[in-house]
């Protein structure tokens, strides 16, 4: 009997851990939710994915389970993963989004379907996929990302943006551009 406590115990210990370790991703909708909540509003990861996307499940199985990754996309952003051959119903900036062709159906879960009009939209109709967006506290759109990236490569993406150096940057080039114009 005192067997079975303690295998419960380091299993529930064990089960905790696990799920310590996984980015907690959201829906559109269930960020809207949240944002609404939370007094401090965050910035927005979306992970635009389709089921048949190596690459995406690349990115499941090794960036996206990183530890540093995974504790820093909790702590600083919403994180969304979006199907971009969903049928569901997004609703943005007065504007609702659906799928190219709702009432078509796949067949196969890895078949290729449907576009939905959210992913053409926030990607500027360049499908390609693994595709990132991401979102500043306004749900304005500050950069595309393409393809899959690496653990130090997803990492610096996160802090650039997190830390609001893409602002400094911004600048930076604004700056640079009024100089070279004055010669």
């Amino acid at each position: 009997m005192l067997k079975y406590y303690f295998l419960t115990y380091f299993l529930s210990i064990f089960s905790f851990h696990i799920a310590q370790e996984t980015i907690n991703w959201i829906s559109w909708e269930q960020m809207v939710e949240k944002r609404a909540n939370d007094s401090v509003k965050k910035k927005v990861f979306m992970d635009m994915y389709t089921g048949w996307c190596g690459w995406c499940k690349k990115m499941d199985a090794s960036t996206f389970r990183d530890p540093n990754i995974v504790k820093y996309m909790n702590q600083n952003y919403y994180s969304i993963k979006f199907d971009a051959e969903s049928r569901d119903t997004i609703n943005f900036n007065n504007h609702q989004f659906t799928n190219t062709d709702p009432k078509f159906i796949k067949s196969s879960p890895n078949s290729r379907g449907k576009t939905h009009w959210f992913a053409h939209s926030l990607l500027d109709g360049s499908l390609s996929y693994p595709s990132y967006v991401i979102l500043d506290e306004n749900l304005s759109r500050l950069m595309i990302y393409k393809g899959y990236k690496d653990t130090e490569n997803l990492f610096g993406i996160l802090l650039f943006f997190s830390t609001d150096q893409h602002k400094f940057y911004h600048n930076y080039l604004n700056e640079t551009w009024q100089k070279s114009l004055k010669k």
